[in-house]
């Protein structure tokens, strides 16, 4: 049996990467749970508010605009760019992500290797007729004119990611919960693994016997779990890049 990371991703060839908050830190985007997280600061706008009061749409649209101004330049950095390394090379069957910055997109993740089970800020969505475009043009529409932006049909446009209250994707669970039953390693990163039921994903492939690694700062809600293989504490940057490097 391998003893560390490296011998562990080295013999698998069907890894499912589960990604959070704590690994898009580095590139300063600050986690939403855990010390110093966004939700210990700020109450979030339930979607059934969002579609039902005007005022709740412009306390939502406030606070993404508030986000992309500080965070929308926000660049891939090693940890994402490593994930790639490990696509290139034949190695991941499937990158689950809870983080909505698109940052798994923009250093190069194949779309169709991609879940992104929360949603991708970078975009807006009709909650009417589904249309979906780059969020850039509605931001700044907003931040001129000040009132909440709508699809050409009417409909009420939202960031594309999932709120409060918000169903997330079938489609986007059917194809993460099939990764987990086809993975032959499942690693963690950054994740607090305490939102449901985006959780239960790598969860589900650990109980079907699959070694189960997890690679975080700070305590998560799966460590006492009997089915994780190795629990590694620190900084996911220093951690799982060097890891790969030593891998490929």
């Amino acid at each position: 049996m391998p003893e560390n990371l490296t011998e562990w991703i080295r013999e698998a060839n069907r890894i499912l990467i589960f990604t959070g908050a704590g690994i898009s830190t580095p590139s300063g985007i600050p986690a939403f749970r855990g010390a110093g997280g966004i939700w210990t600061t700020r109450q979030p706008v339930y979607y059934q508010d969002f579609m039902a009061k005007e005022s709740a749409r412009i306390e939502y649209w406030k606070y993404k605009l508030e986000l992309w101004e500080e965070h929308g330049d926000a660049k891939p950095n090693i940890i994402h760019e490593s994930i790639v390394k490990l696509e290139k090379a034949g190695k991941v069957e499937m990158v689950v992500t809870q983080n909505v910055d698109g940052l798994h997109r923009a250093a190069g993740t194949s779309r169709d290797l991609l879940v992104e089970v929360h949603g991708n800020g970078t975009f807006v969505e009709c909650q009417s007729c589904g249309f979906e475009k780059l969020a850039l043009a509605s931001f700044e529409k907003f931040k001129s004119e000040g009132k909440c932006p709508e699809c050409n049909c009417g409909g009420y446009l939202k960031p594309a990611t999932i709120s409060f209250g918000q169903s997330l994707r079938e489609e986007d669970l059917k194809r993460a919960f099939a990764a987990a039953e086809s993975c032959d390693l499942v690693i963690a990163l950054g994740s607090t693994l305490s939102v449901s039921p985006a959780n239960t994903i790598p969860h589900k492939a650990a109980q079907s016997g699959t070694p189960y690694i997890i690679i975080n700062r700070d305590e998560t809600d799966h460590d006492s779990l009997p089915q994780v293989t190795l629990r590694l504490t620190g900084n996911v940057e220093e951690l799982f890049p060097s890891a790969v490097e030593e891998t490929l």
